[in-house]
């Protein structure tokens, strides 16, 4: 037999070490084809679909769901599948002589020669030159016919294939996908399939458990007594949730930018009517093409930097030569603006690149794009690592202000309060008004509090007089 091909967990860009390896797609002894995906991993950026870069037989698993995987350490054994190396004038092998798995996985290769599009950064099939694409869908895995004495194959039996958090929730929950009939489309499993199946058991009555609150809140194990105490407070304790994945990379983020950045706060009151007066007679006349809130303020955000430019830098050590106290401040040419957007697996920042060069209707095609595909789990690395200035909306939350941390290692980052009627003054006379709260929180060792207060007037003065600003709407 010959000797199985290795496969090694690939950089997922960024700089990214390690991976959390959360579930096999394929098992010990299952057939697979060139770019099959074989596993799901989680990142601190997204989860991540990983791809076979061989076709064969699976010969070994290197982890268990749950294991944080090094990048470049074994994660996959595939043995070749009876296809010959061709040697030096040698021909390609008559496809017609293969069994039907193999000329078709032969075929498929020829193919990909192409390029999959099924890669990842730093790796993939040739023509790939390493960029993710997703512009096609991806085929359906490449099974082998059975030999005469081997019983079929999970994969063998496999369904159309499931989204990650359908595949994720049923294997939480023990549920085998191939074992359940698709109501979707070509007999996709759908989540409400999956759910159905749960509710089937007879432990139903337990509850459901979520892709992203599953093994991680299991109850704690009990004591002699029957129950976990912590020692400090004499309760009881019902869950233990590991902290890891996007979690674990933003508390590390969070605590590294309070430890490092010596940050101060300004905010003002703005009064927001004329904006949402304004946003209102475009919807009337165009409800299709009429840009949210969002990015209006975006927008203004862009403009704010133009002029304040230092709050659109970072702030770092210097490069070699320059002393171990040597510091510089990296400015930019351009803007890649960051938003804060909730995800199932915990908040993200995914960055508009070129936002200065957008106007407000693009600006708003991309928070809605970049938001989607942050809510689906496949932002990736570059989307979501790239920003120079984030913009953070809590209003969303119904929250009215909030001193946010700063997005290591950004600046800055402005928070947008709830827009909300409150009584103004208004030409010396009161009057109810349409409010929202704008806070900047900055590094100051960037810049003081003037360039501060003077970023955080213009965009509040752009909210009040949107007309002059939203010229090239």
């Amino acid at each position: 037999m010959s000797k199985p091909n290795v496969f090694l967990l690939p950089d997922l860009g960024e700089g990214l070490t390690e991976a959390e390896l959360v579930t096999w797609l394929v098992s010990v002894g299952d057939h697979i084809g060139v770019d099959q995906p074989i596993a799901e991993v989680e990142t601190a950026k997204s989860l991540v679909e990983v791809p076979s870069p061989y076709a064969g037989t699976v010969a070994v698993l290197h982890g268990e769901p749950g294991q944080t995987l090094d990048v470049g350490k074994p994660l996959i054994s595939v043995t070749a599948t009876g296809i010959p190396s061709p040697s030096a004038g040698s021909q390609a092998p008559d496809e017609s002589a293969l069994p039907a798995a193999d000329a078709a996985a032969t075929a498929y290769r020829e193919e990909e020669k192409a390029g999959s599009g099924n890669v990842l950064i730093g790796y993939g099939t040739p023509g790939s030159l390493g960029q993710a694409r997703r512009g096609r869908p991806r085929k359906a895995p490449i099974a082998d016919a059975p030999s005469p004495t081997a019983a079929p194959s999970v994969s063998e039996k496999r369904t159309a294939v499931s989204s990650p958090l359908v595949r994720r929730l049923a294997h939480d929950n023990g549920i085998e996908l191939h074992t359940l009939r698709g109501t979707g489309t070509a007999g996709l499993v759908t989540r409400r399939d999956v759910e159905a199946a749960i509710a089937a058991r007879p432990d139903a009555a337990r509850g459901l458990a979520t892709p992203d609150a599953s093994a991680a809140t299991a109850p704690a194990p009990a004591t002699a007594s029957g129950k976990d105490v912590d020692s400090r407070t004499g309760l009881a304790v019902i869950s233990r949730t590991p902290v890891k994945g996007v979690r674990k990379a933003v508390a590390a983020n969070m605590s590294r930018s309070r430890t490092e950045i010596p940050e101060a706060t300004v905010w003002v009151d703005v009064d927001a009517t004329a904006l949402v007066e304004l946003r209102s007679e475009m919807k009337k006349r165009n409800p299709e093409d009429t840009p949210g809130l969002l990015a209006f303020i975006a927008r203004f955000v862009t403009s704010g930097l133009k002029k304040y430019p230092e709050l659109n830098t970072r702030f770092q050590d210097a490069p070699d030569g320059g002393g171990s106290d040597s510091k510089e401040i990296i400015g930019f040419d351009g803007i890649n603006l960051g938003f804060a957007a909730q995800t199932e697996r915990g908040l993200v920042v995914p960055s508009i690149r070129a936002a200065d060069k957008l106007s407000a209707r693009e600006l708003d095609v991309e928070i809605r794009r970049l938001s989607q595909v942050a809510r689906e789990g496949k932002a990736t690395p570059a989307e979501l690592g790239s920003s120079t200035f984030t913009l953070n909306n809590y209003g969303v939350f119904g929250v009215d202000g909030s001193a946010a941390i700063i997005n290591y290692p950004e600046a800055a980052i402005l928070g947008v309060g709830r827009i909300i009627d409150r009584p103004w003054v208004v030409n010396g006379e009161l009057a109810v008004r349409k409010v929202v709260e704008l806070t900047l929180v900055f590094d100051h060792r960037v810049c003081d509090g003037g360039t501060a207060g003077g970023f955080l007037r213009h965009v509040a003065d752009a909210i009040e007089s949107p007309a002059s600003a939203l010229a090239d709407l």
